[in-house]
């Protein structure tokens, strides 16, 4: 096999790829055990049926056909190896000579992995966060759970509605006096200035008393969801039976045996502080940590192809798509309620996408250039994480993974993880910091 390389652009090469006709006869043989290996011809043993037969059977275009695929991957493959190119996109064949007891001749159009110039990755700084917990934060907490705590509980009567008063409310919403689709409730209750109507609507609410009928007019916004009542002007016919507001507990010791595993209100405290103060350090560890390997990112210089950009953003696509699944949910339906399409999230995309792959292109470079191997142990490690994750068996994830063909993808993650590791071992400061 001889292989040229000519340059289309600065990503973009062709292969013009030469393949002896001995080669060719050796990929015809392999072809028609091949078909013969997957047909039922009467009168013979399967994968024993002979190329005349199976001419006469399916014809000798089908026969080419199956040998050009055999010897297109094979040569394109180690065209690439010999060539030391990595492709990041399905390749476009084009055939220029292919016939039984010729060379063939095949062009193969591909986009290459970019090449990276790495900057400073050693001796980095980056800020260190604060991670101090103030008592201002310690009441802010304590005050998040005594909201959990609160009773709702019956206005005095007389009452007016006042923001954050829930109002327990009939409507009928009506356009032109006619009404429509998902316009009516009953005894809905409505936290006044949540936002969760449309705007306006709550405010008309405010200052009236259970027992009394409003009248609300409201404009939906011009990108309402729901195309039919975009911009049109709305009245609701509503009724308050109630108002409700929350009631908070005192705090004090009675409030810390109710909220929590604790006999005092200074204990509760404690606990909260220790807690918060172990997550503000991992939040300003894993911050300083990001910074270092982002300083490292862009002291890289690399072009991306567009089809990785592409190829990553119909990946994020995906994993949305899984999400919204887990939860029930279609991604249909998701772009439906965002007042979105699918090129609206593929453009919303796209920026973090680029940064995504510049990251990897970094952090795959550096670990080349540390000569930064994955072991057995680093794999075995990285399966019973994920195994842990997704409450599966290390084994079942390992047999899943290899079944779909997974494992150089994996150990490519692993790669990077030792590579961002590495940086932030070799940052200025970490042999103090250990």
């Amino acid at each position: 096999m001889k292989a040229t390389v000519n340059p289309v652009d600065q990503h973009v090469v062709t292969l013009t790829i030469e393949v002896p006709a001995a080669e060719v006869d050796k990929g015809i043989k392999q072809a028609v055990k091949r078909i013969a290996g997957q047909v039922n011809i009467p009168g013979f043993r399967k994968g024993h049926a002979p190329r005349r037969i199976l001419e006469m059977n399916f014809g000798k275009e089908a026969i080419l056909e199956e040998a050009f695929e055999v010897l297109a991957s094979q040569n394109y493959s180690a065209a690439l190896r010999e060539n030391d190119i990595v492709p990041v996109s399905e390749p476009e064949i084009e055939r220029e000579q292919f016939e039984e007891g010729k060379d063939l001749i095949f062009k193969a159009t591909v986009t290459k992995r970019p090449e990276v110039k790495l900057g400073d990755y050693k001796g980095l700084e980056a800020e260190k966060q604060d991670a101090t917990v103030t008592d201002e934060q310690i009441e802010e907490q304590l005050n998040n759970i005594r909201e959990q705590q609160a009773k709702m509980v019956v206005a005095e009567e007389g009452a007016t509605i006042q923001k954050d008063d829930f109002a327990v409310i009939d409507f009928a919403g009506s356009v032109d006096g006619k009404p429509f689709d998902g316009g009516e409730g009953k005894s809905y209750p409505l936290q006044i200035g949540s936002g969760s109507f449309i705007p306006g609507f709550e405010d008309q609410l405010i200052g009236a008393k259970a027992g009394d009928d409003v009248t609300v007019k409201v404009t939906f916004p011009e990108d309402y969801f729901v195309a039919e009542l975009a911009g049109k002007e709305a009245e609701f016919k509503t009724h308050i039976h109630d108002i409700k507001r929350k009631e908070l507990p005192e705090l004090n010791d009675e409030f810390a045996k109710e909220a929590s595993s604790y006999e005092t209100i200074e204990e509760l405290k404690k606990d909260l502080r220790a807690k918060m103060e172990e997550e503000a350090s991992r939040r300003a560890i894993d911050t300083y940590n990001a910074d270092l390997i982002q300083t490292a990112v862009k002291n890289a210089t690399v072009e991306i192809p567009e089809v990785m950009i592409e190829d990553r953003v119909e990946q994020m696509i995906q994993e949305l798509a899984m999400n919204m699944e887990g939860r029930g949910l279609k991604l249909d339906d998701y772009l439906k309620f965002s007042n979105k399409t699918i090129e609206d999230l593929r453009s919303e995309y796209k920026d973090s996408a680029a940064e995504n792959v510049r990251a990897d292109l970094v952090l795959d470079a550096i670990a080349t250039a540390e000569g930064i191997e994955v072991t057995p142990d680093d794999m075995n490690r990285e399966i019973f994480i994920m195994a842990q994750n997704f409450g599966a068996d290390p084994k079942e994830v390992w047999d899943i993974i290899a079944k779909e063909g997974r494992v150089a993808m994996l150990a490519g993650s692993v790669a990077r993880k030792k590579a961002a590791r590495f940086i932030i071992d070799n940052a200025k400061g970490a042999e103090a910091a250990k």
